[in-house]
C-alpha cells in the first residue's frame, strides 16, 4: 500500500546536518510516510549516515547517484515517490514533528492540490519567524489559484512592491505538499541551475500552480530554515549569473506567452527583473580580487545598460516601493553606477552587522539566489532582506 506522503531530500556533503534533519522527519506524528534521500554524489560521510538510519527505519529509501545538482536530485526523487502527496526538505533544515500530519489533514479535508505552511529562519544565535499578514487558514479554488497565486509567483504588482522581502517567499518548494498526480501527470520537473542560475523553486511552482485547481495556505511556521553559515562570511561570485538569469526570464516569458496569460503577468515579470538588479549587483560586489573596484563599476554599468534591464526599468512601478528602495531603483534607472556601487557596499555592511555574517549566496540572496550547489543545495530567493532582530522560537 502506498504511503500518504513522500518526502524528498536532496543531499550533497551534508554530514554535519543530516542527523538533525533525519531525526525530525523520522519523528513525524504522521507515521505513514516515506523519506526519499537522494545522495547526489557526496564525498563525505553523508551516505554512511543515511545507511545507518535506513537500517533502523525501513521508511527511509536511499537513491545513490552521481552528482548532478539539486534539480536533478529532486527530479529523481519525484520519479521514485509512491506517496499520495509529495513534499521536499533541504538537508540542513528541519521540521516540526506535526508538520506533515497538519498539512496532510488539510489537503485531505478539502481535497486540495497544494498546501503551504510558513517557516522560521534559524540564524544559529537566534530565530526569526517569517510572518504573513493572512488568516490562520486561507483557501483558493479554481480561477483564484491563478489570480491570487500564479501571478504572484511570476512577480509583484502595485502594493506588493512595498514589501520586497516577499519577492519569492511564496515560491519555496520545501514549505509545501503537492498532490502526486499534479506533478507526475503534468510531467513537472525542476530546471537545471546551470542553465537558469537560480529560482528553480519559483519556476517549478509557476508550472505547478498553473495546473492546480485548489490551494491551501496554513499560517503556521512548521518549517525551520537554516541560514547560519559556519564556514565563511563571504560568498562565491558567479560571473555567469546575469546571463543565466536572462534564460530564467526567457523561460518565464515563454510560459506566459504559451499559456496566453493576461498582460499583467508580463508587468509582474518586468517588476521581478527590476528587483533582481539588487541581487545581481550583490553578485558583482562579491568578487574579492584586489583590483576589483574599477571592474565592479564596469560590470554594474554593463548590467544597468543591458537591453532587458533598461527596458524593464523604464516602466518599473517605483511609486509603490519604500523610499530607500525607490532611491536605489531610480539610480539604477538612470544608470548611476557609482551611487549603486556605494549603496550596495552599505547594504553589505548592514547585512553583515545584522546577521553577524555576509551571506550573499552567490550574490543573489536579496533577489533570487542559490547557494553554491557543491555545498548546500538550496535557494534563498525568498529572502530579500536579512533579519534585523530576533524572535525566540521553541524548536
Amino acid at each position: 500500500m502506498n504511503p500518504k506522503v513522500s518526502i524528498i531530500v536532496p543531499i550533497f556533503n551534508m554530514e554535519h546536518y543530516l542527523d538533525r534533519c533525519m531525526e525530525s522527519l523520522l519523528g513525524q506524528s504522521l507515521t505513514d510516510i516515506e523519506i526519499i534521500a537522494v545522495n547526489d554524489g557526496s564525498n563525505d560521510s553523508s551516505l554512511s549516515i543515511l545507511e545507518e538510519y535506513a537500517q533502523k527505519d525501513s521508511r527511509l529509501k536511499i537513491i545513490n547517484k552521481e552528482n548532478g545538482g539539486v534539480s536533478a536530485a529532486r527530479n529523481e526523487g519525484v520519479k521514485a515517490a509512491r506517496g499520495q502527496y509529495i513534499g521536499f526538505v533541504d538537508p540542513d533544515d528541519w521540521v516540526n514533528s506535526s508538520m506533515y500530519e497538519a498539512m496532510y489533514q488539510a489537503v485531505v479535508q478539502e481535497d486540495a492540490d497544494i498546501v503551504m505552511c510558513t517557516y522560521i529562519r534559524e540564524f544559529g544565535t537566534h530565530s526569526k519567524e517569517k510572518t504573513f499578514e493572512l488568516p490562520h487558514k486561507q483557501t483558493y479554488r479554481r480561477d483564484d489559484v491563478q489570480a491570487k497565486m500564479l501571478r504572484r509567483l511570476v512577480g509583484p504588482l502595485k502594493e506588493e512592491l512595498a514589501n520586497p522581502e516577499y519577492l519569492d517567499a511564496w515560491g519555496t518548494v520545501w514549505s509545501k505538499l503537492y498532490r502526486a498526480e499534479l506533478l507526475k501527470d503534468n510531467h513537472l520537473k525542476f530546471m537545471d541551475l546551470n542553465v537558469i542560475g537560480s529560482n528553480e523553486d519559483t519556476l517549478f511552482n509557476i508550472h505547478a500552480f498553473y495546473y492546480a485547481k485548489s490551494f491551501i495556505f496554513l499560517n503556521r511556521p512548521y518549517y525551520h530554515y537554516w541560514r547560519a553559515n559556519e564556514a565563511s562570511i563571504t560568498s562565491t561570485h558567479n560571473p555567469m549569473l546575469a546571463e543565466k538569469f536572462d534564460k530564467l526570464y526567457s523561460s518565464i516569458l515563454s510560459f506566459i506567452t504559451e499559456k496566453q496569460l493576461p498582460n499583467e503577468y508580463k508587468t509582474a515579470l518586468n517588476n521581478r527583473i527590476c528587483m533582481n538588479v539588487l541581487g545581481l549587483g550583490l553578485n558583482i560586489m562579491s568578487e574579492d580580487k584586489p583590483a576589483a573596484i574599477r571592474k565592479k563599476l564596469r560590470s554594474l554599468n554593463l548590467l544597468l545598460r543591458s537591453n532587458r534591464m533598461r527596458q524593464s526599468l523604464k516602466t518599473f512601478e517605483m511609486s509603490y516601493c519604500p523610499l530607500v528602495w525607490r532611491a536605489f531603483f531610480f539610480c539604477a534607472k538612470i544608470r548611476f553606477s557609482l551611487v549603486i556601487y556605494l549603496m550596495l557596499t552599505a547594504i553589505n555592511w548592514m547585512r553583515k552587522r545584522n546577521t553577524g555574517r555576509l551571506n550573499v549566496d552567490n550574490g543573489t540572496n536579496i533577489a533570487s539566489g542559490n547557494h553554491n550547489e557543491s555545498r548546500r543545495l538550496r535557494n534563498h530567493a525568498h529572502e530579500l532582506l536579512p533579519s534585523n532582530g530576533s524572535k525566540e522560537n521553541t524548536v
